[in-house]
């Protein structure tokens, strides 16, 4: 993939590999970056674009390029990120608002009746696929790799709000509602770009462009996997926040957690079958993992409690096969954090908040607890379940209630307006 005037990885000088990325609650692979272009002319492409319509494209870019290399830099930089934070922060809003201005007039290209649709030459770094670049004569290749950039920084954002905060004492804080209901918004908006490339942005263009030309990085199941992790950490977020209130009772607890183990059931099989090499995209690859085994130990978890409420030794017995498999999970979970956080480029895991913290501390001693009890009241010794795979009940299927933010591309910039 990637093969349209793509050239090999075979220095790493323009793709940056850092050695550590820091604290990592919400992954982002690293970001694509636009790259100059000889043939972005400044002169008219035809009759179909003005001349002051071309200038700006060209002025737009270049003002993208500096931006998007100076925040993926910023990005791979755990010390600068903890500088710039306390000095207000990434610029990330800065170049999401740059990208949103370089649409309309990018979609300009491709209006209808507009024949320039392939007449400019876009090429980008890639992160994830094995070659270095990809250089592509398609408009609708640039509008899919700005939507994907918009969504990569809307995680990067979340990140941000989800990683404790060290005091200048070394002491982490927590991580406050507001940042937590602020990321679900943020989260919800990635998705919603994702989903608008993938529906509206992808078809566009050719099978024999999408198949041969764009790379890895731009794969649909790449962009499914990354669309249904916004939506999996931000029912995780729901999750936590649920656990918290009083209000909330188990049921509403399991559901969140079926829901998120759905997410990232999809997220696992769009990018399972994906030709992803070392780096970022194994890194990616081993997210993805770890957070799906996550997610069905807290289903398992919650799914046991309410079994358990039931009055039969039958229920009680399931309930205690649910919960062992919960505790087997977490323990997979975390062999799978540790794997993620080994591969390069080195990542930390924050400190434990919101929903893992609470299972973390409670799925042991709730299994532990029910094998002993249910030993006590049937007294047999064969409650003791080992094989969770064999064993444990099946989770109950919901939907996902939680819906991406629906993004619809700007109308494009023409000469009249």
């Amino acid at each position: 993939m990637g093969c349209f005037n793509s050239k090999p990885n075979d220095t790493g000088a323009i793709r940056r590999r850092p050695g550590s990325i820091g604290e990592v609650a919400v992954f982002v692979p690293g970001l694509r970056v636009p790259e100059s272009s000889d043939e972005l002319p400044l002169q008219p492409l035809g009759d179909g674009l003005p001349r002051r319509l071309t200038e700006r494209l060209a002025a737009l870019r270049n003002r993208i390029i500096v931006m998007a290399a100076h925040e993926a830099l910023y990005m791979t930089k755990p010390t600068w990120r903890i500088t710039i934070t306390q000095h207000g922060g990434s610029k990330s809003a800065d170049l999401l608002q740059a990208l949103e201005d370089y649409l309309p007039t990018l979609l300009g290209l491709v209006k209808d009746g507009s024949e320039l649709e392939d007449k400019v030459q876009f090429a980008w770094m890639n992160q994830e696929d094995d070659a270095e670049d990809t250089s592509m004569p398609s408009a609708w290749y640039e509008v899919l790799s700005v939507l994907h950039l918009m969504a990569l920084l809307r995680l990067s954002q979340a990140n941000s709000l989800l990683v404790p905060k060290t005091s200048i004492e070394g002491y982490h804080a927590k991580v406050s509602e507001e940042n937590k209901r602020a990321s679900v918004e943020i989260f919800l908006k990635a998705a919603g770009y994702l989903e608008c490339a993938i529906q509206h942005v992808l078809p566009k263009i050719s099978p024999e462009k999408r198949w041969k030309g764009l790379p890895v990085d731009l794969a649909e199941g790449i962009l499914k996997a990354i669309c249904m992790q916004a939506l999996g950490q931000a029912i995780d977020v729901q999750l936590g926040l649920a656990i918290d209130s009083p209000k909330a009772t188990l049921a509403v607890k399991r559901r969140l957690a079926c829901e998120m183990v759905k997410c990232w059931q999809q997220a696992h099989e769009s990018i399972s079958d994906l030709p992803l090499l070392d780096g970022w995209a194994e890194k990616h690859r081993l997210f993805v993992t770890w957070k799906h085994i996550e997610a069905k130990a807290a289903a398992y978890y919650y799914h046991g409690l309410i079994i358990d409420e039931g009055n039969s030794e039958k229920s009680h017995r399931t309930a205690v096969a649910a919960l062992q498999s919960a505790e087997e999970l977490l323990k997979e979970s975390k062999t799978a954090c540790e794997a993620f956080h080994a591969a390069s480029p080195v990542s930390r895991s924050p400190p434990l908040w919101g929903s893992m913290r609470y299972l973390q501390e409670k799925i042991h001693k709730e299994s532990s607890c029910k094998v002993r009890i249910n030993k006590d009241l049937y007294n047999k010794d064969n409650i003791i379940i080992h094989d969770h795979a064999d064993s444990a009940p099946p989770l109950p299927d919901f939907a996902v209630a939680l819906k991406p933010d629906e993004y619809r591309l700007p109308p494009p910039l023409t000469d009249t307006n």
